[in-house]
Formats: structure tokens, C-alpha cells, sequence
């Protein structure tokens, strides 16, 4: 009898010992079952009430997770500081928010700053270019990108309002402005597409933009292709940059 009672209460111990503690920003500490952890969410059920629901909190709410075997797991949240608490908005409810204002789960990247490149121009407008501005079809591009955020959800995608002016021809001695205006979207891995407006001396056309960007040490180096269609052929542009700011 007392070896049952021994072996017993050494399995209660190790079932009291087989839970992981998670440790939200605010400082509180829950027994817990950790069940899945995404880019956004951390996913668990209480260990008093493994057979309850099962709770769902925001990533950035949580410092961190230690498991049952010891090891520890940062999730990026801080804990608090003695820093007075915000303001509430009059009329706001406790606890809510706006859609959009959630802290994201990527870096949010702006892509402000110069851009170069050159234009190929292609069929009838290849031919309206030579016989109208005595240029040949290969044109390089000066100019800069100016983007506003529209939205942004919790994943990291935004939307983008952007504009490009743009000089070619210099190399060919010609003065030849062109303005893009796109309305687009950024995925959290820095993928783009935008679709606008096109003014230039060939007159106003649609613009299709694709893009992405990469980062190294600190710098981003965006890289788009545009197409704009029109007068029987079209200009394909390749642009890159680079500048060094995220937020």
C-alpha cells in the first residue's frame, strides 16, 4: 500500500511538472499547454482545464513562453515599465481596437527614395518615338519614388498610394518627364503590384507595376518591372533603388 501511495503521488508530481508557463508583457505568468504558436497568435488551454476551450492571444502580448522541459522561448513582447499608462480616447471602448492598428507582425519597409533605370520602348510606340522625338527605343530613367501607406493590416500587408516622376533620354540629349501614380499592394515578404495612371509625352496611358525589394545590412534595394501598354506597342521599364529607412 504505501509503495502505491509513493508511486502515485511521483506521478502527480511529474503531471504538475508536464506544463509550460507562459509569461504575457504585463507580467502575469499562466500554467499552461502551449498547442500552437503562427506569426500573430499564440494558441494554448489552460492546464486546471485541459478539457476547455481553447485561447487565443495576440503574439505581441506575450515576453515569454518557458516549456515543461526547461527550455525558454522569446515571442518579441517586453515586459512593462513604470511609464504612465496612455490617455483614453472619450468614447473609445476599454481594451478595443481600431482594425489596422494592431502591431504588426512584420517590419512595415518604406520604400521612399531615388530610382534608376532604363525603358525599352517596343512596336508602334518604338515608331511614333523615333518619328516624333528622334529617339532611339532604349532610354535611361532618373527619378524618385514617393509612397504613402493607405492601410495596413496585422500580417504586414499594406496598401500603397505611390508616385514616380521620372526623366529619360538624358543620355540621348533629350529632357522627357513622365509621372506614375499607382495605387498598390506590399505583401509582408516586400512583394508588390500597382496599377495607375501613366502621363508623358506619348500621351496618358495605364501602368502595371510589379516589384520586391531586398535588404542587406541594414539597406533596402527595391527592384521594379512597369509595363505601360499603348499606341501599339509598348515601354517596359526596369527600376532600382535603395534607401535605409523601415517605419
Amino acid at each position: 500500500m504505501k509503495h502505491f501511495l509513493l508511486l502515485l503521488l511521483l506521478l502527480c508530481s511529474l503531471g504538475a511538472r508536464a506544463q509550460d508557463v507562459l509569461t504575457k508583457t504585463n507580467g502575469e505568468e499562466l500554467q499552461v499547454k502551449v498547442l500552437e504558436i503562427t506569426p500573430t497568435e499564440v494558441r494554448y488551454k489552460r492546464t486546471d482545464n485541459p478539457d476547455g476551450p481553447l485561447i487565443t492571444v495576440r503574439r505581441h502580448d506575450v515576453f515569454m513562453i518557458r516549456y515543461a522541459n526547461g527550455t525558454k522561448e522569446m515571442l518579441g513582447g517586453s515586459l512593462p515599465t513604470n511609464v504612465p499608462a496612455p490617455t483614453p480616447v472619450p468614447g473609445a471602448a476599454t481594451g478595443s481596437l481600431v482594425p489596422g492598428d494592431e502591431p504588426p507582425a512584420y517590419e512595415d519597409i518604406h520604400l521612399n527614395g531615388p530610382r534608376l533605370g532604363i525603358t525599352v520602348l517596343t512596336g508602334g510606340v518604338a515608331a511614333k518615338a523615333d518619328r516624333e522625338l528622334n529617339v532611339n527605343p532604349f532610354l535611361t530613367q532618373f527619378g524618385w519614388q514617393f509612397e504613402t501607406r493607405i492601410f495596413r493590416m496585422p500580417n504586414g500587408t499594406s496598401g500603397l498610394l505611390e508616385f514616380v516622376p521620372l526623366i529619360g533620354g538624358l543620355e540621348q540629349g533629350k529632357f522627357l518627364p513622365s509621372l506614375n501614380a499607382l495605387i498598390g499592394i506590399r505583401g509582408p515578404k516586400g512583394i508588390e503590384f500597382g496599377l495607375g495612371p501613366n502621363v508623358s509625352p506619348a500621351g496618358a496611358h495605364i501602368a502595371l507595376a510589379v516589384g520586391t525589394s531586398f535588404r542587406s545590412n541594414g539597406i533596402n534595394f527595391p527592384v521594379n518591372l512597369a509595363v505601360v501598354p499603348g499606341d501599339g506597342g509598348a515601354r517596359i521599364s526596369l527600376l532600382l533603388g535603395f534607401n535605409s529607412r523601415t517605419r
